[in-house]
């Protein structure tokens, strides 16, 4: 079992080290390329103000954290939530950064750059030279991102999920589908429904026809050999 945490932050500016601090986290889990519905999400009080240039990117307000609780308070939750797996992250050395700072002011030590999981590293080595923002990769892999008018880590940290299991290959709806049909819900009262195989007979007619179409359509074919 690959257990993996796709994570985002929302700051008050760029730069932990003129004082800049963490006001949202959220991560969400995924086992083996699919989300489990585990989800991390909070709203820090920074301990500083918000500088207008950042409220403009993520909508956030000094009145809106106010009374919030601190990284501290939230710090050991968030620890637990990640474990010690890899951490995906677009720019992921941004806000593996501000974490730092975060974790060192709780006396914590700084998350292992060994867990760290770059989706933009990764849409630079698969589309090269061209945009790689996720917007950008959401537009080129056909993901909703219609609700995103700001940068608020929750829809982000969604949003990254599904363009990094694009980038690893791809869903597979199908399985999905598979898993819940295997078990459906049912009704108070109602009796599960029991299929039985039933065996499909060929006649030896039919088998030598198919024989003769396949000679005569297919060269060398691999199953015969």
């Amino acid at each position: 079992m690959t257990r993996q945490l796709v994570l985002d932050t929302e700051t008050t500016g760029l730069d932990a080290r003129e004082g800049h601090r963490v006001l949202e986290v959220a991560a969400i889990e995924i086992i083996n390329l699919m989300p489990t519905g585990r989800v991390f999400h909070r709203v820090i009080d920074p301990e500083r103000d918000i500088p207008s240039d950042a409220s403009r990117i993520h909508g956030f307000t000094s009145a809106d954290v106010a009374g919030k609780p601190t990284f501290a308070d939230i710090i050991a939750e968030l620890e637990t939530f990640l474990g010690d797996d890899p951490i995906i992250a677009h720019n992921a050395a941004f806000d593996f950064a501000m974490l730092d700072a975060e974790f060192a002011r709780c006396g914590r030590p700084a998350l292992p750059r060994s867990r760290m999981v770059d989706t933009l590293d990764l849409a630079k080595g698969r589309y090269p030279g061209m945009p790689n923002s996720l917007d950008a990769l959401c537009r080129r892999m056909n993901i909703d991102n219609s609700m995103r008018t700001s940068h608020n880590a929750l829809l982000d940290v969604q949003l990254l999920a599904e363009v990094y299991l694009e980038l690893m290959g791809g869903r597979q709806p199908g399985l999905v589908l598979a898993i819940e049909r295997s078990a459906p819900a049912l009704l108070p009262g109602e009796a599960p429904i029991v299929r039985t195989p039933v065996m499909i007979e060929v006649d030896e007619g039919a088998l030598q026809r198919h024989a003769a179409f396949i000679a005569t359509k297919i060269k060398d074919a691999l199953w015969l050999k």
